[in-house]
């Protein structure tokens, strides 16, 4: 079958792939099918150790690697957000000025997962992770080097670029090569890679960066050399087995060129438009979530309930602890209560802590609330590695995970803006003195951002049962030239009813 035989699938049926849960599977006679697979059976609650001790050596590495990437490209982001208030005193602004330039590196995002997810997907996971973490280095220390705000700008929105590339790649690479079985926990593992990185971040800035003379730039120069070695790791990585053995793993599949490649693209957007859209709106309420409950968590409560610096930092770093807990702790749950149904229970205890993250004054209590609250908002971070994998075509993994990931993220880039412009329109009183009212911009952002995302989780049926191995990487052709794997974009607007199957031809 060619491209120009291909009848691509239309709105209704990518609506009931999207909702109900139409698909191609391999049924129990080992036959790959199109219909509603049956419902899955799901496996009591398994001792996380059995789960771990599944995970081979080679495996081992190969998570690690892309969990320690994502670690440091999550420390290189918010170095920003930690040193928000000392870099508009350095150039004498107002912080939602230097929180600008977080806007600017979540907008350009987009462009570096775009750039990198088809590189990842047509070259390899291995060499463009490499490429994107020398690049990150190279602008981390530029950014301690600056003397200006325009240069700091221009230097955050460049970083943007390559900080885009590293989820999906690591994603991909972590993931896509573990037992079926470990998916959801090793999923909440890897995502907390990004709180990890805050974590590491909110250390070096309370514990070097006051004892150093470089003082602000430290924490960049640190980034840089953290991703510099992550550099040398990947390079040293071996690619990914299931990227180099799916190319035979069809005996008429011989070899995969760029051309093919950019046609079999079109065809998944062209028949997985609906799909497209739902990924980048679920992601932009995530990216909402955890942008609107973090990047000026910080300055918030600094300023709005006075904290010191290193009280501050401290508070943070008990938030981060919770998100870790969280995200580890839904991700092995997800694995047996359902992808959606974690994400919608951890939306909606989240809610509940909502009052407890922004109303009380004191230390404990808040510190308290930023633990439950990043609980709850890592807890349904901790499901999307996996469930973005799973929402993927198969063999655009790297690349539609990316770039949903960073499209939400560029949608959702103006958070941190729109909560320190309101902020400071919405005044408040500590110790006598008139100061921005972040706390109660933030707590009305989050609980809008929940509700729509129990909404959408509600709506969207993932693959559950689509086995990575069984198909090609993208860009595969057979002996006669032809695109292998093309009936996954192909119209069956004939099945109408559940249970119904169609044999793959």
């Amino acid at each position: 079958m060619t491209p120009d035989h291909i009848a691509g699938k239309s709105f209704s049926q990518q609506w009931r792939e999207l909702v109900y849960g139409e698909q191609w599977f391999v049924n129990a006679d080992g036959v790959r099918v199109y219909g509603r697979p049956p419902p899955i059976q799901r496996a009591p609650l398994s001792n996380p150790f059995t789960l771990i001790a599944m995970v081979s050596p080679q495996q081992w590495v190969f998570f690690l690697v892309g969990w320690f990437a994502w670690s440091t490209d999550a420390y290189d982001f918010f170095c920003v957000s930690l040193s928000a208030t000392t870099l508009a005193t350095y150039w004498e602004v107002a912080p939602s000025t230097i929180t600008q330039s977080i806007t600017f590196t979540l907008l350009t995002r987009s462009l570096g997962a775009v750039i990198f997810g088809i590189l990842g997907d047509l070259y390899g996971r291995k060499w463009p992770l490499f490429i994107n973490l020398i690049l990150i280095s190279a602008f981390q220390i530029g950014t301690g080097f600056c003397e200006s705000l325009s240069l700091f700008y221009g230097l955050r929105s460049l970083f943007g670029v390559t900080m885009g590339g590293v989820w999906g790649l690591s994603a991909a690479l972590a993931l896509e090569n573990l037992p079926k079985e470990s998916r959801g926990l090793f999923s909440g593992v890897l995502q907390q890679g990004y709180a990890l990185g805050y974590l590491i971040a909110a250390i070096i800035n309370l514990f070097l960066v006051p004892n150093v003379s470089s003082g602000w730039r430290s924490l960049f120069f640190f980034g840089g050399g953290f991703s510099l070695l992550m550099a040398i790791l990947v390079a040293i990585c071996p690619e990914s087995p299931l990227f180099t053995n799916n190319k035979t793993t069809k005996q008429q599949a011989v070899v995969t060129t760029t051309r093919a490649f950019f046609t079999e693209m079109g065809l998944m957007l062209r028949s997985e438009y609906v799909r497209c859209i739902y990924a980048v709106l679920l992601m932009t309420c995530f990216n909402f979530m955890s942008h609107g409950s973090q990047d000026l968590y910080p300055t918030y409560l600094k300023t709005t309930k006075g904290f010191t610096d290193h009280n501050a930092t401290i508070a943070t770093i008990i938030g981060n602890v919770g998100a870790i807990c969280g995200g580890t702790l839904c991700g092995y749950l997800s694995q047996f209560m359902g992808r959606r149904t974690m994400i919608i229970t951890a939306a909606f205890v989240g809610a509940c802590f909502i009052p407890l993250w922004i109303l009380p004054t004191g230390f404990s209590a808040l510190s308290a609330g930023a633990f439950f609250m990043q609980f709850c908002v890592q807890g349904a971070w901790g499901v999307v590695p996996i469930y973005l994998s799973e929402l993927s075509p198969p063999a655009f993994r790297a690349l539609f995970a990316g770039v949903a990931y960073q499209l939400g993220n560029m949608i959702s880039s103006s958070a941190s803006q729109i909560e320190a412009s309101l902020g400071e329109n919405f005044p408040t009183t500590v110790n006598g003195s008139s100061v921005a009212d972040y706390g109660i911009v933030q707590g009305i952002l989050l609980g809008i951002i929940f509700f729509l995302l129990i909404v959408l989780a509600f709506i969207g049926r993932a693959h559950p049962v689509v086995d990575f191995e069984s198909y090609h990487r993208a860009g595969v052709i057979d002996q006669a030239g032809h695109l292998t794997d093309v009936e996954l974009y192909a119209a069956k607007d004939g099945l109408e009813f559940a249970g119904s199957e169609q044999t793959e031809t």
